[in-house]
């Protein structure tokens, strides 16, 4: 039997890339077939599989997947039901081949809203997965970024001399120390790609610190058709991309060190 969770070698290249995924379109695509909006979410399940059996070949050490939003809710009981009945069956399916295969998995979001039959199947993927090193695969549920900020912001350190919160006294690491733990996650580094599948063009509320330098990629293609070759896609353009940080890039850099101004 095929493994669900099969590893290719992973590159020397591009060790240790963190892309984040909005897996958006599976309605859509179900519409375009005459089919319930159930059949294209179970088709996206397929297309996770397919992009964390090509991720580590990628050079991919981080893959954080967009699975619910915390303004997902919002969508009709029915669906929401089918989504967390899915998400559970993933679970349990994919997490004794990912073990064997080194991936391990995380899932970052809320947990006290969920029903308990999706929570315990978070758990028992995770002790699981926990020695996983070959991929880190972080599933978002019941996710919003700004949520996040807001309960990391509340735990700011107290002031040793008043006892008090102190008001910007952290450090940017210790903030993210505190934002992964209000997600229920080990610390990940920052985001250097967010790829969106199904041709809209914003981040609704995902990973918002963490892709403050992102680069983004957008593409029309709908998250059930999504494939390794896609993937391999937006690496590939990621590749062809000057990352600047702020800073002088490769040609400005040069300029200045001629003696000139840019």
């Amino acid at each position: 039997m095929q493994s669900t969770c099969p590893l290719d070698t992973a590159p020397d290249s591009l060790p240790g890339l963190h892309v984040a995924i909005v897996m958006d379109g599976n309605g859509r695509w179900a519409a375009a077939r005459g089919l319930p909006r159930a059949a294209g979410h179970r088709a996206g399940v397929e297309a996770v599989r397919r992009v964390v059996r090509a991720a580590p070949g990628l050079g991919i050490g981080t893959l954080t997947l967009y699975a619910f939003s915390s303004d997902n809710w919002r969508r009709p009981e029915t669906e929401v039901r089918a989504l967390f009945a899915l998400l559970r069956e993933y679970l349990d399916s994919a997490a004794a081949e990912c073990a064997a295969n080194g991936v391990r998995l995380h899932v970052i979001g809320r947990r006290d809203r969920i029903p308990l039959t999706l929570a315990r199947a978070v758990e028992r993927a995770e002790a699981l997965t926990a020695h996983g090193r070959a991929l880190d695969l972080r599933i978002a549920l019941d996710y919003s970024a700004r949520e996040a900020i807001a309960r990391a912001a509340c735990e700011a350190p107290a002031d040793p001399a008043g006892g008090g919160a102190t008001a910007g006294a952290s450090s940017r690491e210790d903030f993210a120390a505190r934002l992964a733990r209000a997600c229920h996650a080990p610390a990940a580094r920052d985001v250097d790609l967010l790829v969106r599948a199904g041709g809209e063009q914003r981040l609704s509320d995902f990973l918002l610190w963490e892709c403050a330098y992102a680069e983004l990629y957008f593409t029309r293609e709908l998250w059930p058709d999504f494939d390794a070759a896609a993937l391999g896609r937006a690496v590939a353009e990621f590749r062809r991309r000057e990352r600047r940080f702020g800073g002088l890039g490769a040609a400005d850099d040069a300029g200045q060190r001629a003696g000139g101004r840019r």
